[in-house]
């Protein structure tokens, strides 16, 4: 599913988002920006150490942040990991917001004209998909209309009913 807002072409699709070949792609972090399992395990794992170790030495973030670091081996020159909330621990959906806002901010300041995302905060975090596609798609929505450098927003998305619901929220917005 695809759709133009602004300059930009924004997408939701079922894929591996190791092998999407933009700019950046987002890693659903941890504030200690530890590639453990999930998404991040499959970035350190086709990425290589290079991406880990670039992790370490930034030492970590805050949940609602962001921090970048190369791709390694991946398709993608570089990999974004925004830490999103754990359900449960207060303001959420604030935090699911600025992670995704200071994601789209980095790639602007990196000078990086396509990003992709996953769900964050949807696997082992616990954030219901629902609430997390109109949370991220509604900020992106919002940035792409702002002064952007940004032509390409994907969303990549694990099984088929994360990628109903996207698909079914940006068709809303």
């Amino acid at each position: 599913m695809e759709k133009k807002v602004g300059q930009a072409m924004l997408e939701v699709n079922q894929c591996d988002i190791t092998e999407v070949d933009t700019d950046a792609i987002v890693n659903a972090a941890n504030a200690q920006l530890i590639l453990g399992a999930g998404v991040a395990g499959a970035i350190r794992t086709k990425g290589g150490p290079k991406i880990q170790e670039e992790c370490d030495a930034i030492g970590g973030t805050f949940v609602g942040g962001a921090a970048i670091t190369t791709g390694g081996n991946l398709k993608a020159r570089h990999v974004i990991h925004a830490v999103g909330p754990r359900m449960g621990e207060g303001n959420e959906e604030e935090k699911l917001k600025n992670a995704t806002l200071n994601s789209l901010k980095l790639t602007d300041e990196n000078r990086l004209t396509s990003i992709t995302f996953p769900a964050i905060s949807t696997g082992i975090f616990g954030f219901p998909k629902e609430r997390c596609a109109e949370i991220m798609l509604s900020t992106v929505v919002d940035y792409l209309k702002g002064n952007t450098g940004l032509k390409r927003v994907v969303f990549c998305l694990h099984g088929a009913s994360s990628y109903e619901i996207f698909s079914e929220t940006l068709k809303r917005l």
